[in-house]
Order: structure tokens, then sequence, then C-alpha cells
């Protein structure tokens, strides 16, 4: 009679223990807006490769000379801002951080790792990790690499991002981003 007595107060126990982690597990996901599914639209404003000391795009490389950046083995760095809009004096919401590497021998492309720092706003202190080749196209294509990570709000996000490049100066270049996210 007493094991009968243990075995029940034991499966009380456990089942109370599984409620509590399910219960904390659902409440840090929600905390973390890790709600399913998520589509953030912002805009990439660069200052472009060689326009002068203002440039947000910089060689660390410079291998072999291209006007795109994209010459095989040349190494950029960036630190673009993100803007709510595509008008130059829209509200900042982060910065585009990160490096693309000429990785194309017909130099039509290039490796891209960045990293979608927000910096105000609802998800200020969180960032997407991305990843994926930039082609050399015109100005309109629409391309796509993946999301393969984040930090803070977008932290286990997966996804994918898609850019595409609606305006164009001899020194700027502004690009709309639209971030599709999932939560593992």
């Amino acid at each position: 009679m007493q094991m009968a007595s243990s075995l029940s107060y034991s499966s009380s126990f456990v089942v109370v223990v599984v409620f509590l982690l399910l219960f904390f597990t659902s409440l840090c996901t929600a905390q973390s807006g890790t709600d399913g599914y998520l589509h953030l639209r912002f805009y990439n404003h660069e200052r472009v490769l060689g326009s002068g000391p203002n440039a947000t795009v910089v060689y660390a490389v410079e291998r072999r000379g291209s006007t795109s950046g994209a010459g095989f083995g040349n190494l950029i760095v960036y630190d673009n801002l993100l803007r709510q809009g595509v008008e130059p004096d829209s509200p900042i919401v982060g910065r585009n951080q990160g490096m693309g590497v000429g990785s194309s021998v017909a130099e039509n492309s290039g490796l891209t790792i960045l990293q979608l720092v927000f910096t105000a706003g609802e998800y200020n202190g969180s960032s997407i990790a991305v990843q994926g080749l930039f082609p050399v196209a015109p100005l309109q294509t629409l391309f796509e690499r993946a999301i393969t990570g984040g930090t803070g709000r977008f932290r286990n996000a997966r996804g994918y991002l898609w850019t595409r490049e609606v305006r164009s100066t001899n020194t700027t270049l502004t690009g709309r981003l639209d971030a599709y996210i999932t939560f593992l």
C-alpha cells in the first residue's frame, strides 16, 4: 500500500515538473517575440564604394580593380544605415554591418556576411544574421539571402532576406530589405 502511494506521489511530481517546464518555455518564447512568423521591411542607405571620405563601403583588400567591388579576391566592409523608409531623412532603425568577398571569377557576384543591428524602436538591441550571394545586377533586381540566426528578439531566427535596390545616385545606393523570419 505504501508503494502505490509513493508511485502516485512520484507521477504527480513528474506531471507538475513537466507543466512548469512547458509553462516557463512558453513564457520565455512569448517574451522574446518568437511567435512563429514575422515580416519586416526597412531600407539600406549606402554611401557607395569610392564616393569619398563619407563612404560607408570601403575596400579592406583590393586585389583586382572593379567598379562594383566584386573583383575576384576583393574584400569590402560596410556599415550602412538602416532606415524606416526610402527617403534619406527617414528615421534610423539600425545599421547593416558586414563584409563582402568577390567570390566569382566572372565578377558577377560576391559572398556577403552581415548583421542587421537594430538601434531604435521595438527591436533595439537585437540583430539578424544574414549570409549569401550578392549579384552584380541592374537596379530593381530581386535577390535572396539566408537568415541564419540572430540575437535578442531574433534569437533562433531562420528565414530569408529579399533585397531590391530601388534608388541610385553617383554617391548613394538605397535598397529595400524584406526579412521573412520564422523561429525555431
